[in-house]
């Protein structure tokens, strides 16, 4: 009987399908670095979201590690080179997160765009300040989406239907179809940036993407152009972001992932038309069973094959 050890919280589906499927599975999502280590070699596979990092050193103790579950998007967290050196397949859910970060998105952009957190604040000290939050719709406005794959598509139709104008940047021709569909028109980046009323990333991490936006590229913005940034935090560098909004090169941003998480940097804090939240793109209940239901269910036929 194969042994998996879930090392992060996932829906209870996921459980309940691997042991009604036969697997003997333990549950320790809270357990350290030290203590993985220590027990990896008893198990043939493992599921992690994004605390767990599967590092060449834990790889290599799990002497009977034959597959790798990601219940989620990105791998960063789990060292690919080691996994396929050794032969252990890794599996992920891509796909299980999209609803959830395009409604983010867009619930972003209506919020800087009205004003919505810091009316709500207003309220909540005993002021009436209904003059003060005139806000802008976002029909008509251009949308530039950083990166056009699943999510920034997502984010693309939901968009146009408001009455948005697309353009996106990517490494990769867009197909000709999908442009069509969609009514997008593909630019390079600094284009993009000039042109976009609202600027939305959804670029894997990575070094080609590292610090992809810092100061030069923020001055390219428009002065009452937002930035939103539900991918990768290090594809902002954090530092040129708090300057530009400090010094109005921007308008503001929506920012979900961070450079360091908790974030470090303080000053975003203070910052007006800003909205910070914890890295919840995905942190539904919808995306955390499709997340659960799919990873499991590609760590099965991995461990079956």
């Amino acid at each position: 009987m194969s042994r998996i050890l879930v090392c992060d919280p996932i829906d209870d589906e996921g459980i309940r399908m691997l042991k009604d499927a036969g697997f003997e599975v333990d549950y320790n999502p809270s357990i350290t670095a030290a203590e993985l280590k220590q027990v990896i070699k008893d198990y043939d596979a493992v599921v992690v979201r994004s605390r767990t990092k599967i590092t060449r050193e834990i790889i290599e103790a799990g002497s009977r590690l034959r597959a790798i579950g990601r219940a989620g998007v990105g791998l960063d967290n789990i060292d690919l080179e080691a996994a396929k050196e050794r032969g252990i397949k890794v599996v992920n859910a891509p796909e299980s997160l999209t609803q959830s970060v395009v409604e983010l998105v867009i619930g972003f952009m209506v919020a800087l765009s009205r004003y919505m957190c810091n009316a709500d604040k207003s309220m909540k000290e005993g002021k009436w300040l209904k003059t003060q939050y005139l806000g802008n719709e976002l029909y008509g406005k251009t949308l530039g989406i950083v990166g056009f794959g699943r999510i920034g598509r997502g984010v693309a139709r939901v968009a146009r239907a408001i009455g948005m104008k697309i353009v996106a940047y990517d490494v990769v021709p867009i197909d000709e179809n999908i442009k069509q569909e969609l009514g997008v028109e593909q630019k390079s980046l600094d284009d993009l940036l000039k042109e976009s009323d609202f600027v939305t990333l959804h670029v894997p991490g990575g070094p080609s993407t590292y610090h992809l936006i810092d100061l030069q590229k923020l001055k390219l913005m428009k002065p009452t152009s937002f930035i939103i940034n539900t991918s990768r935090g290090n594809v902002i560098k954090e530092d040129d972001l708090v300057y530009a909004i400090k010094n109005r090169i921007i308008a503001g941003a929506a920012l979900d992932v961070f450079e360091v998480e908790p974030p470090t940097n303080k000053e975003l804090f203070s910052l007006e038309r800003v909205i910070l939240t914890p890295h919840i793109g995905g942190e539904t209940a919808e995306a955390q069973r499709l997340a659960a239901v799919l990873t499991v269910q590609r760590l099965m036929e991995a461990l079956r094959a």
